[in-house]
């Protein structure tokens, strides 16, 4: 197995784990608090794997978790094409940012995302969300550094494990 169908291989289970990590219960308390997995993981492949930089399966992933979710169809796979547009627009700007400034621009992402959904969900006739909402991009951006660490990691560790 090349390191290309190896990255392919941790790309699909990195996106499987991050759709399980959004799907699973969490107490009502802290449900306005849930990360952005999958958001975060399609930044992750975009800017570091060159991979997620299509339009058409970032699209068919926020059907997916419109579906899985149980959400309006559609609000998922807008702001994710819309994510994915931007991503990979300035993606030769923002994979050379040190990393505070990377970390400024997923903030960014994650606030125009939370953008989207409000103008969708006004749009539907629902009532403002309350304050908390606001936190998961918070949350999210905490989580970031991290889950950069890890998936780079284990990218590199396949790498290494491949060669001769």
């Amino acid at each position: 197995m090349s390191a290309r169908d190896s990255d392919q291989v941790l790309l699909l289970v990195s996106l499987a784990a991050a759709l399980l990590l959004t799907l699973m219960p969490m107490p009502e308390a802290l449900q306005a608090a849930r990360p952005h997995w999958l958001v975060l993981v399609i930044i992750y492949w975009n800017l570091e794997g060159g991979r997620m930089r299509l339009l058409g399966p970032c699209f068919l992933l926020g059907l997916m978790l419109d579906l899985l979710s149980g959400t309006l169809l559609g609000l998922h796979a807008l702001a994710l094409v819309i994510l994915c547009y931007l991503l990979e627009r300035f993606r030769a700007r923002i994979r050379f940012f040190p990393p505070w400034q990377q970390a400024a621009v997923v903030l960014a992402l994650l606030v125009n995302d939370r953008i989207i959904h409000l103008w969708v969900v006004g749009l539907a006739g629902e009532g403002w969300p309350h304050w908390s909402w606001w936190l998961s991009p918070l949350i999210s951006v905490a989580l970031w550094p991290w889950l950069f660490l890890l998936l780079d990691a284990l990218r590199r560790r396949q790498r290494v494990r491949k060669s001769p």
